[in-house]
């Protein structure tokens, strides 16, 4: 008898196989067993969403200003991103600017804008050659128009992508979103297109700016915080949680695989007990 070899993949059962062919109905070149052979398919999340946390102590330990971790930030943002690529993952929702974050001092805030721009600007095209789809979720209100114009002329020029869209949460806060969900669903009562009791989780899922996307499977945050700081609120609430002490630009692609192999560890019963949905 033939002895058993032991670096083949391992068989394929029937979760695995349809996780597989999902990947590939938007991305042909996903192969997460070549990336990642000690987690099955089915097991890797569809969305991650990541609060990107510690830019500004990273650069500080390095004797650095803030902005320089911000700018070696965008670079794991790139990393990363090109790693879920590889994975299948169909979205990657990064917390890029808060509402919040207007608190800070101008200098910072102006260099968050530029980094912005230079970022979007300097990706569109490798963007477009990888098939990533960019979306931007947030106020539009109070941003520089020319930062609203790299976003608008990106989010154009990839719109066609589907390997993996690449959310951005930029002047974002998950209270303002559903804030703007109700007031966008009291609209339509008023309007007489729908009632109070018409109203369904389905229909405020659907008012919310992340329409149409899968919500998180996991979401990850560095630099050890252990709080969700108003980001996707109601898109989470089953979402697996990822603390990491590695600061941001420190996440890269073996941080991005622990993330990845803790979740797929984890038994998501989404309210349920085990032996019933092992059952069901």
């Amino acid at each position: 008898m033939t002895a058993a070899n032991p670096s083949a993949p391992p068989e394929l059962g029937p979760a695995d196989q349809q996780a597989l062919a999902r990947m590939r109905l938007h991305n042909p070149d996903a192969n997460p067993l070549a990336r990642l052979p000690d987690v099955p398919p089915s097991r890797i999340p569809r969305h991650i969403a990541i609060i990107m946390d510690g830019n500004g102590r990273w650069a500080k330990e390095k004797g650095f200003p803030r902005q320089f971790g911000h700018l070696n930030g965008a670079r794991s943002v790139r990393e990363n991103l090109e790693e879920c690529v590889k994975l299948g993952v169909e979205a990657l929702t990064l917390y890029s600017f808060s509402l919040e974050n207007w608190k800070r001092p101008k200098e910072e805030v102006d260099a968050l804008m530029e980094l912005c721009i230079r970022y979007l600007d300097g990706e569109q095209q490798q963007m477009v050659r990888e098939g990533v789809r960019l979306r931007i979720i947030g106020r539009r209100e109070g941003l520089p128009a020319d930062v609203l114009a790299v976003m608008d002329r990106v989010t154009k020029a990839t719109e066609h992508c589907r390997r993996v869209t690449l959310c951005l949460a930029v002047n974002y806060g998950s209270r303002a979103e559903i804030t703007d969900a109700v007031r966008k669903l009291a609209e339509r009562v008023a309007a007489g297109e729908l009632t109070p009791s018409q109203i369904d989780e389905a229909m405020v899922s659907e008012s919310l700016y992340t329409a149409g996307m899968p919500d998180p499977d996991l979401l990850i945050r560095t630099a050890g915080e252990m709080r969700v700081s108003n980001y996707l609120l109601w898109q989470i609430s089953y979402a697996e949680l990822h603390v990491t002490s590695a600061y941001w630009p420190d996440f890269g692609v073996e941080k991005l695989h622990e993330a990845i192999r803790d979740f797929s560890k984890r038994s998501r019963r989404f309210g349920a007990i085990e032996e019933a949905r092992s059952h069901a």
